[in-house]
């Protein structure tokens, strides 16, 4: 049966879409990656990770364990409030995309307020498919646009489960190993205690391995931070990765970028806050799904 904390992951790659089309793009993971996340709502109060039941086989054991079942129990929460940041870094251009709303981490349905390049975006997910709504943009003569993120996920080689690799966290809790997993300290979070953990995740553990280790390279480096019940309170993904031979000519553009990086921070709060994700009317939607596929295509 399909845990409920499989949708997380799906919700966490629509607020990144709000900026970025998902698209094909092939990757080397950077495993040294930069904690960008630590300097948001957090007071660091490192404590030694090696010493503190990190190291040995029965420390390492229970890292990996509380690691891998932190999805699940994040999942029985119901529903969260959750902030995303996203950072990508393509040679000289730098696009900044922050959000905030609540998710039903249930039925994978969410309801968001995305800022992207001075613009704010009004955003829903409903039954996996993504709604914006952007101001003085009116595609056809209607407030809002949709992309049916299956759809999307399907021309890529995913399935539906799959759907928002590489934020698909769930999946990423079964490739991980008692080595992959490095106990780092303590930190507070919003007020909350938590424990800060360094995953590195073997891509070909991960369903589609073959393809997604042909896109963003052997591992991924992840980190989380667990509160005392074993949630997830906050989420780090850092990726540097390969532009497609696609989209290495742009004819105004002189040469494209070789690489982009990109980190990705989602926190987790209030628990249980209630989720009023309603599809807009369909006089008032524009189906982009179409283009969004176009796009894709173009950069794989």
């Amino acid at each position: 049966m399909r845990s409920r904390g499989m949708k997380a992951g799906a919700i966490g790659t629509a607020a990144v879409m709000a900026s970025v089309v998902l698209a094909g793009c092939g990757g080397d993971s950077d495993p040294q990656a930069e904690d960008t996340g630590k300097d948001k709502g957090a007071s660091a109060s490192a404590s030694s990770s090696a010493s503190d039941g990190g190291s040995g086989e029965g420390g390492q054991g229970q890292d990996t364990k509380a690691v891998r079942a932190a999805y699940d129990k994040t999942a029985e929460a119901g529903s969260a409030r959750m902030t995303i940041d996203m950072k990508l870094t393509a040679g000289e251009q730098r696009i900044a995309t922050d959000g905030e709303g609540t998710l039903d981490l249930a039925e994978g349905n969410s309801v968001m307020t995305v800022t992207a390049q001075n613009k704010k975006i009004e955003q829903r997910v409903v039954d996996q498919v993504l709604y914006q709504k952007v101001p003085e943009q009116n595609a056809g003569g209607k407030p809002w646009i949709k992309i049916d993120l299956k759809k999307v996920a399907q021309q890529q080689g995913l399935g539906s489960q799959q759907l928002g690799d590489p934020a698909q966290t769930a999946a990423y809790a079964k490739a991980i190993t008692d080595k992959d997993v490095e106990k780092v300290g303590t930190e507070k979070i919003d007020g909350a205690e938590t424990t800060h953990y360094r995953v590195s995740v073997d891509v070909a553990e991960l369903p589609g391995g073959e393809l997604m280790r042909q896109q963003l390279g052997p591992t991924l480096p992840m980190q989380v931070w667990l509160d005392d019940d074993g949630r997830l309170r906050r989420q780090q993904i850092d990726m540097t990765v390969k532009a497609p031979a696609s989209a290495s000519a742009k004819p105004d553009s002189g040469s494209s970028p070789k690489e982009l990086k990109m980190s990705t921070v989602m926190n987790f709060s209030d628990f249980g806050t209630e989720v009023d994700a309603e599809a807009p009317p369909a006089a008032e939607v524009t189906d982009m799904t179409g283009k969004a596929l176009e796009g894709a295509a173009q950069q794989g």
